[in-house]
């Protein structure tokens, strides 16, 4: 049964198959068992168990075959970061040697990886934290990617452009996945809920360092500081894109872009379960 809350052409849109993923990865057998209904399911309150199978997902494409990253970063699901590229894709059909900047990679390179494993096209990865950035090489170094994807550091948590792009830089998308929350102690709030509503209160099911989960002033800050130093290199890319988490973020940004001068602002609707969010996309 397909999942309508996916792009079309997710590959992961048709539920889980767990005895094909555990083919791509053997370790996910320890985790899968029958559930009330009769079907082959993980516990996915189990970090372990997510862990697993978003591996599994992940090594179904051949050109990937070893991801490893630290626990304390935040495993990401595989089937909704791929929605942001086929959207992405989407966005860039009529465009060719498509080259993304991939504003906080992350410890796991996850939009990177799927970007080339999908389509082919070319990254440059950035993040402040340097273990971020050396587990996100390994992972480029140990599936042949060096060709495909190059990492860069910020070393100024003030900036998100400032001191990434360079002169010659002509990206044909800029993407990012932002900091949803104000403070470390928001967060933390947010994963009690979580695990609250998952019915387990001893495990956390996600992690995740300080630059991945949040940032001073929170998404919309992040936001604003970002869709402001785009303006300062309109022609450093032709589309400048985002998730947005909080919908009331959305209509603040778009009067910002008006001002910045953009020449055009679209917003992209994305879900995933119940889970709503979107993409905004403006350019100059």
């Amino acid at each position: 049964m397909k999942d309508k809350s996916l792009h079309p052409k997710n590959k992961f849109n048709s539920g889980y198959n767990f005895d094909e993923l555990i083919k791509t990865n053997p370790i996910l057998k320890e985790f899968v068992f029958k559930n009330k209904y009769d079907n082959l399911s993980i516990d996915f309150s189990d970090p372990k168990a997510v862990k697993e199978l978003n591996k599994a997902l992940l090594f179904s494409y051949d050109k990937i075959s070893i991801w490893d990253f630290p626990d304390e970063n935040l495993c990401p699901p595989i089937p909704g970061r791929l929605d942001y590229i086929l959207h992405l894709a989407d966005l860039l059909s009529y465009e060719d040697n498509i080259k993304i900047l991939d504003i906080g990679t992350g410890a796991t390179c996850i939009y990177p990886l799927l970007g080339v494993a999908e389509f082919n096209w070319h990254f440059v990865g950035t993040d402040i934290d340097l273990d971020s950035l050396d587990s996100a090489q390994d992972i480029i170094d140990d599936n042949d990617l060096d060709a495909n994807i190059q990492l860069r550091q910020q070393f100024d948590e003030q900036h998100i452009l400032k001191g990434i792009l360079e002169d010659e830089d002509s990206f044909t998308a800029i993407m990012c996945n932002p900091p949803f929350y104000k403070s470390a102690e928001e967060a933390q709030g947010a994963n009690k809920r979580k695990n609250r509503n998952l019915g387990n209160n001893a495990v956390r099911n996600f992690s995740g360092n300080n630059n991945e989960l949040w940032y001073v002033g929170g998404e919309k800050a992040f936001l604003h500081n970002y869709l402001y130093e785009s303006s300062l290199f309109k022609t450093s890319s032709k589309w400048f894109t985002s998730l947005v988490s909080k919908k009331e973020n959305v209509e603040s940004l778009e009067k910002s872009s008006k001002k910045l001068g953009a020449s055009e602002f679209k917003v992209i609707p994305m879900s995933q379960g119940n889970k709503v969010t979107r993409i905004i996309c403006w350019r100059f």
